[in-house]
């Protein structure tokens, strides 16, 4: 359920820090005007602005407070909302192929136990839906992805699983994600994805950008391995399209 704000609220994060707070829900339309708001200021920032950190409701505003007044962004920030900004560019559709199967999706029985559905029904739900990635956060690249489907919304474990492997699949509390890294986790490990979201020697480390659409290609065990090893020498595996505003 959406709570959009006509104003957003203006929040201090020590002195130099500045909250630009939309809503309070992981909501499409809160995500677009935080987007938009940070595109505005990437295009053209203020002298003194050092970092834009998007997350699901809000966007924090990193200034050097010798350089840049509190105020004086504020008034940035206000103007450019009452603008009625709007984003920079058309959000990209990326297809990542994915493998459910064993030892990729070892935590599909559970998830098929806890829903009521069969272990396929499970796959093809995950692999038929649409993602929005909201935010990078928790770890290196790991990408918050909004459109899990209710029929997959199972709580997180009351305690963390043993860590799974990098490009992780998971799923947990109304969200999916891509978990890059190994890491013990409270979500359910669903597949696997040879495409690497974050690969620090890259130009780019993080190829998807917030907003961006996400949706799996379900590939069996042989097609993983071998995408992986295209993957392993720089070729990449996600195909690369245009999202549908």
């Amino acid at each position: 359920m959406s709570d959009p704000v006509s104003e957003p609220r203006l929040l201090d994060s020590g002195e130099a820090a500045l909250v630009v707070e939309f809503g309070s829900t992981v909501d499409p339309t809160i995500s677009d005007r935080v987007l938009a708001l940070d595109d505005a200021l990437g295009a053209d920032p203020p002298e003194g602005l050092r970092e834009r950190v998007p997350t699901y409701r809000s966007l924090m505003l990193h200034y050097d407070p010798l350089v840049l007044d509190r105020e004086t962004l504020a008034e940035r920030v206000r103007t450019l909302v009452a603008g009625a900004v709007a984003r920079a560019g058309t959000p990209t559709l990326w297809t990542l192929p994915c493998c459910y199967d064993a030892p990729h999706g070892e935590d599909i029985a559970q998830v098929a136990e806890r829903t009521g559905l069969s272990a396929d029904a499970v796959v093809a739900t995950h692999a038929g839906a649409t993602y929005r990635v909201y935010m990078y956060g928790f770890a290196p690249g790991f990408a918050y992805l909004g459109g899990l489907p209710e029929t997959l919304a199972v709580p997180r474990r009351a305690s963390p699983r043993p860590p799974h492997p990098k490009n992780a699949v998971v799923i947990g509390g109304g969200l999916a994600a891509v978990a890059t890294v190994p890491m013990p986790t409270g979500w359910y490990v669903i597949g696997a994805t040879p495409a690497r979201l974050y690969a620090p020697e890259r130009t780019e480390s993080f190829f998807v950008g917030a907003g961006d659409l996400i949706r799996f290609e379900a590939v069996d065990v042989a097609t993983f391995d071998a995408l992986t090893a295209r993957e392993a020498v720089g070729e990449p595996v996600a195909r690369r399209g245009e999202a549908d505003r």
